[in-house]
């Protein structure tokens, strides 16, 4: 399979006081179009340091990661920010959702970028939002979802614009052991669906045995590079997987509407006609004018 992402003798080093800590070291890679990459490894083993370098989000302090044929650690921050917005999608562990923008509204951001008509956006948005089983909260803002939500929308806006690469960071951290097997395997299958290469953090091994490819990271090094065979392949999904499809968490187009219905309004209650007062019953003030005027004709 060709390579679409080649990292070449990469090394990172952070100061720290007076301090060098070595994250990375001399860590040589190769990824394969359309692969699904996992890296695993242990708390503050150096995974998610090798993820920025390769989405371009840091700068290796030796080395080179090459995307396609382009050197993006030879780049300006002006062409990696185009370059990012071209080609890669990113899903944060944080979320990364703009607080003022509907579920919508952020799943569309990347296509906006692009030019893209406002109708069209939101029509491709709404569709992989649905794909996450979140469509009926489509105009709802991140403070009006969980956790979980907020991080399927911001899984829904990666594929949106169906960049050539996108890189993940534990996407499935801060959901359930249930939904985070329904969100892989949906993820698996739309960058299968799409031809996107899909490279992946994580510290459950397990998840990552889902992967065509496992890098296992160890104090910044590369301790395994496993490319899987069919068969194995199978297997671990099937295990990981069980009888799960790619509907188990969308949800029917049925399930929102434009203008959500209002409650209605109770009736009000009928009122009793109150009966009219006798002519005797007038209150003081109209008997004295009576009275003052029957005196003053006579």
């Amino acid at each position: 399979m060709t390579p679409i992402i080649r990292v070449q003798n990469l090394r990172k080093v952070y100061r720290v006081g007076k301090e060098k800590v070595i994250a990375l070291d001399d860590i040589c890679l190769e990824i394969g179009e359309g692969e699904m990459c996992c890296i695993v490894g242990a708390s503050g083993s150096g995974k998610s340091t090798l993820l920025n370098q390769l989405a371009g989000l840091e700068k290796p302090t030796k080395g080179r990661v090459l995307i396609g044929k382009h050197d993006i650690s030879a780049m300006t921050e002006n062409q990696l920010a185009e370059f990012r917005q071209q080609h890669l999608g990113f899903i944060f562990q944080s979320y990364n959702l703009l607080p003022a923008l509907t579920a919508t509204e952020n799943v569309a951001l990347p296509l906006m970028f692009k030019g893209m008509p406002k109708k069209q956006r939101e029509k491709i948005a709404r569709a992989e939002l649905k794909k996450m089983g979140l469509l009926s909260r489509a105009k709802h803002k991140p403070t009006e979802m969980s956790g979980g939500q907020q991080q399927r929308v911001g899984i829904a806006r990666a594929f949106a614009a169906k960049p050539k690469v996108i890189f993940a960071d534990e996407p499935t951290g801060n959901l359930d052991s249930t939904t985070s097997k329904q969100v892989l395997y949906t993820m698996l299958e739309m960058a299968k669906e799409y031809g996107i290469t899909f490279v992946m953090v994580t510290h459950e091994r397990e998840l990552a045995d889902c992967g065509d490819r496992i890098v296992t990271i160890k104090d910044g090094r590369v301790m395994e590079n496993v490319l899987l065979g069919d068969e194995e392949k199978a297997r671990n999904r099937k295990q990981l997987f069980g009888e799960l499809t790619g509907g188990d968490i969308a949800e029917p187009e049925t399930t929102v509407t434009e203008d959500p219905p209002q409650p209605e309004k109770p009736a009000p209650a009928p009122q009793t006609p109150r009966p009219k007062r006798p002519d005797a019953a007038q209150p003081p003030e109209a008997g004295n004018a009576a009275q003052k005027s029957q005196s003053e004709s006579e």
